[in-house]
């Protein structure tokens, strides 16, 4: 069977993105926790110990509070609280810490800070899995014993106000809700207003035990402006006023009940200084956590100082609090000041329940428990405890008692520090099969495209693949046979659950029919190999041809890149790599511009009466008979007189200075966003944008930059497009201006603030138009065979409106980036490539490099953190899953996407080669596969490392993401692809 080689890269790129998927969903296993509390009789709490007499406290001890309030401020940093902010805008919450009956904490939380999976941690006192990252979009039910489903058990009846993801994670679990959606980022007044409303009326009531309040604003706020507006202050104001609210009425209520309530003041994660949040900095990990209560008293100058916790302690800390059962999988330790006001008696119960259950949750994880320190710890204690007891027991009240009781509480800190400590660093469990499946099926990708190489870059562009041979099924049928009794023996013997052994046989065994293919074709295609003798050459046409300096460059770094990503440190400051390639890359083609201007065609080792490339310069060519097609092919043979020559006057001097304005604009562009992780706080160029007072700067900035991207784009689209263009790109600063990014020039502030959605909508029309215009010319080049103009048109109308699209949803100070990437490209296509006629795998691969550089100047990172939800809620008014999702996607990697459009609409207008599409997609699916096969492969033997989960593990979610919209861009080569051949 013969495939073109674009339509068999595209192939192998899908699969291969199933198996990234199965790797991930193996490395990210959704386990789902034991429920069993939940679905049968709960398990009797663990006897007091006692050593020579009985004790008569076997149940639960009662609940320390009648009510519960948890008041939740999403993304509420510790400084927030703790620091200068917290003094000049939450005053009474200040009062509180440094002086009321209260005790504050610095919680830890886990990466990765994002709300659901912080909810879960709070409630669980589990640490979640990193996939819940993605499941965050969706929270599913949750199943795992937690506080809420033991509170709902127990009869307490529970009001939540706020995030509806508390709704979707414990649903029929809150006798009255009202929930606010989480994702519309750009509304941060009426998300906590709904809450608020309600809290008058339910302060004065008596029908609930729990009220948990979720407030959204100073997250929007931080994801829209950052942790420096003027909008930070403001909101903490507004929530030392609620705080102060339902303070002051749970103490009225007190002084009638004369029982005390708790009120908890808490965040599930902070903030980066960019807003955002996901990954694992100090000021996205440190949260404050107060427990505020009238039984906590304090003696005038007792000065309590925050001390650090982790965020899973809460868990215990509210189990014990509310008389309820410690969530089974919870991880944390009991918050020691919440109860030392408590008789000893009750202290040493208390720490004691926490003990047994971590000790449980030990021996079911550690095969080897009884050789932990934790364990062995919490068996002193418990001796301890016992000898304790029956001296209590007997009437002792001599101070041996006090000591011991002192020695036992001490001891029992100590074992619940160590089991703590001990759960929280226990790695994973991860689904090995599931990761070596998928993991099998990305190298026989890899190693199937490598070794297509010769037939997909010839001049026909396309393989033979023998799938019908005898041979081929006799070793197809073996393979399968095989791969199905190891599928069966594995699934049969493993002791934990496995997601591939979980599917369907009809599902398995497509996967396994799959492999057995691919690696049959990999035979196949070695057989062939090793039969002719050929080695792999820069030219598979021409083995004789000799490797340029830019090919060497080229070779060499992607090569370096893929080893770079075997160290955390080249991971997080992934993008001084990308500098570095695209650097090097612009001084070697300044190189090969220099040697052509001023050494001429003598330093070529040969030369050809005719012209070999693809361009349209190629034309007198075509028209001669004699020349064959395998000759009119996009690479080079050797290379022809080059058309520097041809150059005069000031182009000739502008592609000699090309490579070093290229340069200047990659320098400048690294000056306006510090990403990556160690250099990330130093200022830059965009804060200083983004400040309030430099708000007239930027609104100079952002209009040039919009006037800028219309004269680079225009140039080639119709009179409709260009008219919609131009009122696109004003309506893109209108939208800015709306939201109070820029000013109009009659503007003196922006008091005026609007959520910008007529705006925005407008913008989104003219996108749509465009995108439909060019995708009417692409359909009616189809049916106008010999117009290849409308074609061309078609295609860079359809780049045009991404464009759009990226400009409307791009941050004002981010347009420069949008502006030095379309100069680049134009720079790059006058005087770079059609002059020096790089074939298609150069062109391709230049456009790759450029793609990723300018995924690390728009200030992205490998940090889940850079990520601007904002941008997915731009023209909507509520939450929509499917266009937030899209809109995000695209805002983030638009570098990549916007430079794989331009090589389609540049190779499908510059040549008129048949193949050199084709050429591209598999050069585009080969240089994408590379990085994530060596990723997947680093990553499972660093499964181990200290920093999988803050640094790896979000690395390997973007090469997922990347290789799925490396996918989209080989499909739409390949369609492309194919409307040259209709053509």
């Amino acid at each position: 069977m013969r495939l073109g080689s674009g339509t068999f890269a595209a192939c192998c790129v899908v699969i291969e993105v199933l198996g990234v998927a199965l790797f991930l969903r193996g490395f990210f296993p959704a386990a789902v926790r034991s429920s069993s509390r939940t679905e049968h009789q709960a398990e009797p709490p663990a006897p007091e110990p006692s050593t020579g007499a009985s004790s008569n406290w076997t149940k639960l001890p009662p609940p320390l509070f009648s009510k519960v309030v948890i008041m939740l401020i999403d993304a509420l940093r510790d400084d927030f609280v703790f620091g200068s902010k917290g003094v000049k805008f939450m005053p009474y919450t200040t009062y509180l810490v440094e002086k009321g009956a209260s005790h504050s904490f610095v919680a830890e939380a886990k990466p990765p800070t994002v709300t659901m999976p912080r909810v879960k941690a709070l409630m669980t006192g589990s640490l979640p899995g990193f996939i819940d990252v993605v499941r965050n979009l969706n929270s599913p039910a949750l199943l795992e014993d937690n506080v809420i489903t033991q509170a709902k058990a127990a009869g307490k009846r529970m009001i939540f106000y706020g995030d509806e993801t508390w709704v979707k994670l414990f649903p029929q679990h809150f006798v009255e809700y009202d929930g606010t959606t989480s994702f519309f980022v750009s509304d941060y007044t009426e998300v906590d207003d709904n809450v608020t409303r309600h809290l008058d009326k339910v302060l004065k009531r008596e029908d609930w035990d729990v009220l948990i309040l979720h407030y959204l604003g100073l997250d929007h706020i931080g994801h829209i402006s950052g942790p420096s507006s003027p909008l930070i202050g403001h909101k903490l104001s507004e929530m030392d006023n609620v705080l102060m609210k339902i303070h002051t009425s749970l103490l009225s209520e007190e002084r009638e009940n004369l029982s005390p309530n708790l009120l908890v003041l808490c965040g599930d994660h902070g903030m980066s200084e960019t807003g955002s949040h996901g990954a694992s900095s100090m000021e996205e990990v440190n949260t404050p956590l107060i427990l505020i209560s009238s039984a906590f008293e304090r003696k005038p100058g007792d000065i309590r100082h925050p001390k650090h916790v982790q965020q899973t302690d809460l868990a215990a800390t509210l189990a014990i609090g509310l008389g309820l059962p410690i969530p089974e999988n919870s991880v944390g330790s009991l918050l020691f000041p919440s109860i030392e006001g408590r008789p000893v008696r009750e202290q040493l119960r208390f720490l004691h329940l926490n003990a047994v259950q971590l000790s449980k949750l030990l021996q079911e994880n550690v095969p080897s428990y009884k050789k932990e320190p934790g364990f062995e710890q919490f068996k002193m204690a418990e001796r301890l405890h016992g000898n304790w007891i029956r001296l209590y027991l007997e009437e002792n009240t001599s101070e041996v008692l006090f000591n011991l009781g002192t020695k036992v509480r001490r001891q029992y800190l100590d074992a619940l520090r160590t089991l703590s400590l001990s759960l929280s660093r226990q790695v994973a469990q991860y689904d090995i099969y599931s990761m070596l499946v998928g993991t099998v099926m990305v190298l026989e990708v890899l190693t199937l495209l490598l070794l297509s190489i010769p037939q997909a870059l010839s001049s026909k562009a396309e393989l033979e693949i023998p799938l019908w041979s005898p041979v081929f099924s006799l070793l197809f049928y073996l393979m399968f046979l095989v791969l199905s009794a190891l599928h069966v023996i594995v699934c049969t013997s493993a002791e934990s659950s496995c997601y591939f052994c979980g599917l369907s046989w009809l599902t398995a065994g497509g996967v396994m029919v799959l492999i057995s293919a691919l690696l049959c074709a990999v035979v196949s295609a070695l057989a062939k190999m090793f039969a002719s003798g050929k080695l792999l050459s820069k030219n598979p046409a021409h083995p004789n041809s000799r490797w340029s300096e830019l090919d060497v460059v080229i070779l060499l770094g992607t090569m370096g890149h893929v080893l770079s990503l075997g160290a955390s440190s080249f991971i997080e400051e992934e993008h001084q790599t990308w500098y570095f390639l695209v650097n090097t890359l612009c001084l070697a083609l300044c190189h090969e511009i220099y040697r052509n201007c001023f050494l001429g065609d003598d330093c070529e080792p040969r030369r050809c009466s005719h012209r070999e490339r693809g361009f349209v310069n190629t034309a007198p060519a075509l028209q001669d008979g004699s020349i064959g097609h395998d000759e009119l092919e996009p690479h080079r043979a050797s290379k022809s007189p080059t058309s520097l020559n041809t150059l005069r006057g000031w182009e000739k001097w502008m592609a000699m200075a090309s490579p070093w304005v290229i340069l200047t604009c990659c320098r400048l562009l690294r000056s306006l966003n510090q990403t990556g992780v160690q250099w990330a706080h130093r200022p830059d160029l965009g804060h200083w944008l983004t400040s309030s007072d430099h708000k007239a700067e930027l609104s100079v900035l952002a209009a040039l930059s919009l006037i800028m991207i219309f004269a680079l784009v225009q140039r080639r689209c119709s009179l409709t497009s260009k008219v919609a263009m131009a009122l696109g790109l004003l309506g893109v600063y209108c939208y800015r201006a709306a939201i109070g990014n820029v000013l109009f020039p009659w503007q003196r502030d922006s008091k005026d603030i609007s959520k910008g959605l007529i705006e925005a909508r407008f913008v989104h029309v003219f996108v749509l138009g465009i995108l439909f215009t060019g995708t009417k010319d692409l359909l009616k080049s189809q049916v106008i065979a010999a117009d290849f103009t409308i074609k061309t048109v078609g295609l860079w109308e359809i780049y045009s409106g991404l464009v759009l699209l990226a400009a409307l949803l791009f941050r004002p100070h981010n347009l420069p980036v949008l502006v030095f990437s379309l100069l680049i490209q134009t720079i790059m296509t006058k005087f770079i490539w059609k002059p020096l006629r790089h074939d298609a795998a150069e062109i391709t691969v230049m456009h790759y490099w450029f793609g990723q550089a300018f995924f690390y100047f728009q200030g992205n990172s490998n940090n889940i953190a850079t990520v601007d939800i904002s941008a997915g809620f731009v023209g909507l008014d509520t939450y929509v899953e499917v266009p937030a999702v899209f809109l995000t996607a695209f805002a983030t990697f638009a570098g990549p996407v916007l430079w794989a459009s331009h090589l389609v609409s540049f190779l499908s207008s510059e040549t008129s080669s048949g193949s050199a599409l084709s050429h591209a997609c598999f050069c585009y699916a080969l240089i994408c596969s590379f990085p994530v096969s060596a990723y997947i492969i680093l990553v499972t033997s660093l499964r181990y490392h200290l920093f999988i989960w803050s640094v790896f593990s979000p690395k390997l979610l973007y090469e997922g993401m990347h290789i799925l919209i490396t996918a989209a861009i080989c499909v739409f080569f390949t369609a492309m692809d194919q409307t040259n051949t209709k053509s």
